[in-house]
């Protein structure tokens, strides 16, 4: 697996391709803006996008999703929890796959099995896929996503937290922001996942 990081668009989003090798089959995960960077990168790699994954609906994490789909034609994965959901109206294309709780994508060798994470937002997903995590807004580095703005739920995502707190083992975190981490390294020192783990 190869795991490719685009940071996108004005407030820096995490893109990542992740790659089967053996098959250049591809998912991408939130392509937030830069469309042309996202199908550049795919071109010169000679990579097939087979999914787009989104890990929830906000703008910054959805701009390019249209044009990447309409010029690979893989379909668009998301919760229908974040299909046009107050101030960020995400009206995904036709033939949108709609995720549920332990739904599996495959892509090549590659599988992503999904959890629900609400809290950020209402339809926020994470994608388990051998050692990574790909947490969106829920995990950040030492925090986590704000839940200010529309949609946004406390108490959900202290409880999407504690969840991911008690997957066995540990995990590289891929988020939506900022710098990856692992999910031992956040068990022991994120603030808001320690509250998590005692309040839920």
């Amino acid at each position: 697996m190869l795991i490719k990081t685009l940071t996108v668009g004005q407030i820096e989003t995490n893109c990542y391709i992740v790659t089967d090798e053996n098959t250049l089959e591809c998912a991408v995960i939130d392509p937030g803006d830069e469309s042309n960077t996202i199908l550049d990168y795919l071109e010169e790699h000679r990579l097939t996008a087979k999914y787009i994954l989104l890990t929830h609906g906000h703008f910054d994490h959805t701009l390019a999703a249209g044009a990447v789909h309409e010029e690979t034609g893989a379909p668009v994965c998301m919760s229908p929890r974040d299909v046009g959901k107050g101030d960020y109206a995400f009206l995904p294309p036709e033939g949108t796959v709609m995720l549920r709780e332990g739904d599996r994508v495959r892509v090549g060798s590659l599988v992503f099995q999904v959890m629900e994470t609400p809290g950020h937002t209402p339809g926020g997903l994470c994608y388990l896929c051998e050692d990574a995590l790909f947490a969106g807004d829920t995990l950040f580095a030492g925090s986590c996503g704000r839940t200010d703005l529309p949609g946004g739920d406390m108490d959900a995502l202290l409880r999407s937290l504690k969840r991911l707190y008690d997957l066995p083992g540990d995990y590289e975190v891929y988020p939506g922001h900022m710098s990856p981490t692992t999910l031992d390294r956040e068990r022991a020192h994120n603030t808001y996942m320690k509250y998590a783990v005692q309040a839920v």
